[in-house]
């Protein structure tokens, strides 16, 4: 019989590409709980993966703000693996608006560990949460699992919360749970309002790109960039690995890239795609300093999950070229809201 998977916010840029790399790798049988936010797009993304023609992928849209009734737990049925990809997490918005975002992202997470409970044959519960519960990461610095959490802002503060949930609940009724935390995810089909697709539309209207830098404006800020298909195949396996209680594993970018790099990189392809060169036009801001609860570095070291025998698919450098081929193609431009 085939394995059952549960993803919460599978309408989502990081939720789609893990059901599309679950449905191309495996036989699962796929559900998916997602509340139709902004920045879902609606349906479009699974759309885009023909999940509405495929029997083994069920979409229910819910807000998991709410409790599960039993009527959606009789439709949801038992599960194998859980991944609790759901969230809000713009962190402007969380600054800007912090009370709502931080009730969804801690009610969405008790509610769907409320469900996990009452699961029979759970193998696998995964709390998929982000570099940023770390708090800043100095130069040469990069958090190892279980390090202590320091957040900056509301939305990393509401994923601490959900991290501490998920380690409460397992310790307490034994739900299998484990932590993930990725970094920076790229790909195709992202919010226009992330970097790497703002830049790509602001190369193609040849518009002034903001770079966030430190503040004395000569130093960019930096990240490790990953592709949403490496984040998704790291999840299958860690849960292929066996489970010896709560753990956490870090899914971090093997290529850390100042922001300033990252914008050339992308002038670069975008250019090549369309065979003449576009300008390169930048702004250096300060823009931690000013919006506080802004870090200009985080940093994860992922050399656990390394030596537990995995590697990474896609390096960097193609990941970032295929995502942008992929998005100016005529297509798929309507991604970027051009």
């Amino acid at each position: 019989m085939s394995k059952r998977l549960l993803i919460t916010g599978g309408c989502g840029f990081v939720g789609h590409h893990i059901i599309e790399h679950f449905i191309k790798n495996t036989d699962f049988e796929i559900a998916t709980i997602d509340k139709l936010s902004y920045s879902s797009n609606g349906f479009d993304r699974l759309r885009d993966i023909d999940c509405f023609d495929n029997k083994r992928v069920k979409i229910f849209a819910f807000d998991l703000c709410n409790e599960i009734s039993e009527g959606l737990e009789k439709e949801l049925g038992q599960f194998d693996y859980i991944f609790h990809v759901a969230a809000e997490s713009h962190v402007d918005r969380s600054i800007s608006n912090p009370v709502p975002f931080i009730q969804n992202n801690v009610n969405s997470t008790l509610n769907i560990l409320e469900f996990a409970r009452k699961q029979k044959k759970l193998n696998r519960f995964i709390s998929f949460s982000t570099d940023e519960t770390m708090g800043p990461a100095p130069e040469g610095v990069s958090h190892k699992e279980f390090s202590v959490h320091n957040p900056s802002n509301p939305y990393s503060a509401s994923k601490s919360a959900q991290e501490s949930f998920g380690i409460a609940y397992s310790n307490t009724y034994g739900i299998p749970v484990e932590t993930t935390r990725t970094m920076n995810v790229i790909g195709e089909r992202q919010h226009p309002e992330k970097f790497v697709p703002m830049v790509i539309r602001k190369t193609v209207k040849e518009e002034i790109i903001p770079v966030h830098a430190y503040p004395d404006l000569q130093k960019a800020g930096s990240r490790h960039y990953l592709h949403a298909r490496n984040v998704a195949a790291a999840l299958f396996h860690i849960i292929n690995l066996p489970y010896k209680g709560y753990d956490e594993w870090h899914i971090a970018g093997l290529q850390e890239v100042d922001n300033l790099e990252l914008a050339r990189k992308i002038n670069y392809y975008v250019s090549e795609y369309y065979k003449e060169p576009k300008k390169f036009l930048y702004e250096m801001i300060d823009f931690h300093t000013q919006r506080k609860g802004h870090d200009a570095r985080y940093s994860l070291d992922s050399s656990k999950l390394l030596s537990s025998g995995f590697i990474y698919p896609i390096s960097f450098e193609e990941s970032l070229k295929r995502t942008i081929f992929w998005t100016l193609n005529p297509k798929n431009i309507r991604w970027l809201d051009i």
